[in-house]
């Protein structure tokens, strides 16, 4: 008897699996970001504050991580592409992540030709750190890890 339900046990497992792996992904659950908006009434209109100063776009120095590298040279990204995403990039607020690593800040926006998505995180001493680089139109092959 055991052997006709055997597959069966097997598969519902493995669905219980699958289910809880992604159910527990990074990214999976809405994140309560701490951005602040203030509005200020000022005679005929209202101005928008933002109070999320974490991210310095004109940080002194920029770091690249191993695995935004690979992305990197997988996908023909090169610097001055990061360093005019990181200047002229609109940050994507439904994607920022916040973790016990520190926030992660997407910032997209075209630049050489490529549409392009460059995950930041802002580190200490006027230093942001290159998470990873996604071209948003070009599906590249990579065997990054």
């Amino acid at each position: 008897m055991l052997k006709k339900y055997l597959p069966l046990i097997i598969l519902f497992i493995a669905a219980c699996a699958i289910w809880f792996i992604k159910s527990h992904q990074r990214g999976h659950y809405v994140r309560n970001t701490d951005v602040q908006t203030i509005n200020v009434i000022h005679a005929d209109s209202i101005i928008s504050v933002d109070n999320d100063d974490d991210f310095n776009r004109s940080a002194s120095k920029i770091i690249y991580s191993k695995h935004a590298k690979c992305r990197m040279d997988c996908r023909h990204i090169d610097e001055a592409e990061v360093k005019a995403i990181l200047k002229n990039g609109k940050v994507n607020e439904k994607k920022i992540e916040e973790d016990d690593r520190g926030k992660t800040y997407p910032l997209e926006g075209v630049a050489e030709g490529h549409h392009l998505r460059i995950v930041f995180a802002p580190k200490e001493n006027d230093v942001v750190e290159v998470v990873t680089c996604i071209d948003l139109d070009t599906d590249w092959d990579c065997d990054c890890k």
